[in-house]
C-alpha cells in the first residue's frame, strides 16, 4: 500500500475509515514502521487536519505543507522524531498535493 492509496478520494472517506487506512498504511509500509504510537497519533492529526482542507476543495499548499514541517523539525526532540522520520511524515504531507 502506498501513500496515493491512501490520500486518494480522501474527500468521501469517513473519520474511521481513513483511521483504518492509516493504520494499515503504518502496518504495510516499512517506511513507517519505526514511528511509536505518539508519532502516529501526531501524523494522524495533520492527516485529519489536511482531510478538511480537501473537504472544502482546498488542497494543502506547498506553504502550508513547509510550515507544519517547521513545527515539526522545532519540536522533533520534544516529540521524539528523528531525521528519518520527518521525511517520511514530508513524503506523505506532499502526497496530499494535487
Amino acid at each position: 500500500m502506498d501513500l496515493k492509496n491512501v490520500t486518494n478520494n480522501l474527500k468521501e472517506t469517513t473519520d474511521y475509515h481513513l483511521e483504518q487506512r492509516f493504520t494499515e498504511l503504518m502496518r504495510r509500509n516499512p517506511n513507517f514502521k519505526n514511528l511509536d504510537e505518539n508519532n502516529r497519533e501526531l501524523i494522524m492529526d495533520l492527516v485529519k487536519k489536511y482531510k478538511q482542507k480537501l473537504r472544502d476543495h482546498a488542497y494543502p499548499s506547498a506553504y502550508t505543507i513547509k510550515e507544519d514541517m517547521y513545527h515539526l523539525y522545532q519540536n522533533r526532540i520534544k516529540l521524539g522524531l528523528s531525521y528519518t522520520d520527518l521525511d517520511q511524515v514530508r513524503d506523505l504531507l506532499q502526497s496530499f498535493k494535487s
